[in-house]
């Protein structure tokens, strides 16, 4: 029996998880769309074939035809529809983040445990990765020892005028926030930033390039490169210095060119090419498990952990100085 989807918020990534969800997918197909825009409602529902529209989260919610919701509205907009769904007890799917502030993200998590059932998700799709994933079982494998060091690079091509300082937490940052707790399965206690000189092709409003730094309970140290003007590519790297050995997580595959004098090769432009196939294996499994109750992938919870460690990042963007990152103990709810 497949599962029934309303689609909240019908933008670009919207869009693409339409395309996603109703062509590509197995098990699930989408019967509703809903946008604060009536043009854009309609073009989406054209799209997923000629499906019912709405123009406001209670309606699509209350269909009695969705069994489950999708929501890709602007971040702002999320707690109305992750609530909306807590309260109709139908499975959310989140694009990130969860709330645009911490005190959000508790609200959504104390409604959900209020509710007894596990029906939200957050679209961190870092952790469907083949690549992260090839490191974490190795790393789960105890054979290389604790982890004591973490070096990533969050690099992008170049961003407009409107991305400040803050964003490259908020957008960029954020993805590593989640998936490197989860990878090393440790938890953050404190954040700092460090502000090198800034790139010739940044703009007033933007520090760029920005080293982040985030000490977790054991001990280790993550160190967090973002440079979103880095002009040459869309380039993630992650590497893990344990006591007995050092992982690298693998690039995607491109081939090496011999040509004009030159031995290359090729890096990725798109982060949506980078991580497109991550999409894929994320929302698989999330309809799979929708289905039967379960949520396997982020929970409110790491939304919240993910809210509360950006809030002290972007504090040490101001201050320069190690910040403190509490987020109290994990209820069992989530542990379950």
């Amino acid at each position: 029996m497949e599962l029934r989807i309303g689609l909240i918020g019908c933008g670009a990534i919207g869009k693409e998880h339409i395309k996603r969800l109703q062509y590509k997918l197995q098990r699930c197909r989408i019967v509703a769309v809903s946008d604060v825009l009536e043009s854009g409602a309609k073009a989406a529902a054209e799209l997923a074939g000629g499906v019912k529209w709405y123009m406001d989260v209670p309606s699509i919610v209350n269909d009695p035809e969705v069994d489950a919701v999708v929501v890709c509205s602007p971040g702002f907009a999320h707690k109305e529809a992750i609530l909306c769904a807590i309260e109709a007890g139908k499975p959310v799917f989140t694009e990130k983040p969860l709330a645009t502030t911490a005190a959000d993200c508790r609200e959504i998590v104390e409604a959900e445990m209020a509710s007894g059932k596990h029906l939200v998700q957050v679209g961190f799709m870092r952790r469907y990765d083949r690549g992260y994933n090839q490191v974490k079982q190795i790393l789960d494998s105890n054979e290389f020892g604790a982890p004591l060091i973490v070096k990533c690079t969050h690099r992008n091509p170049e961003v407009g005028t409107n991305y400040d300082t803050p964003m490259a937490v908020h957008d960029t940052a954020i993805h590593e926030i989640d998936v490197l707790h989860w990878l090393i399965d440790d938890e953050y206690v404190s954040a700092q930033v460090l502000m090198p000189k800034t790139t010739k092709y940044s703009h007033p409003a933007l520090k760029d390039p920005q080293i982040m730094l985030l000490k977790t309970k054991s001990g280790a140290i993550i160190d967090l490169e973002v440079f979103v003007n880095c002009k040459f590519g869309y380039d993630i790297n992650c590497e893990v210095i344990c006591e007995e050995g050092v992982v690298h997580m693998p690039a995607p595959s491109f081939p090496s060119v011999r040509r004009a004098g030159y031995y290359a090769t090729p890096i990725e432009q798109s982060w949506i090419n980078r991580f497109i196939d991550s999409y894929d294996v994320e929302l698989q499994n999330w309809v799979d498990c929708a289905k039967r109750g379960a949520v396997e992938g982020p929970t409110a919870w790491d939304g919240y952990v993910a809210a509360v460690t950006a809030d002290a990042l972007v504090k040490a963007q101001q201050t320069g100085a190690e910040e403190p990152i509490v987020t109290g103990v994990m209820p069992a709810f989530y542990r379950q």
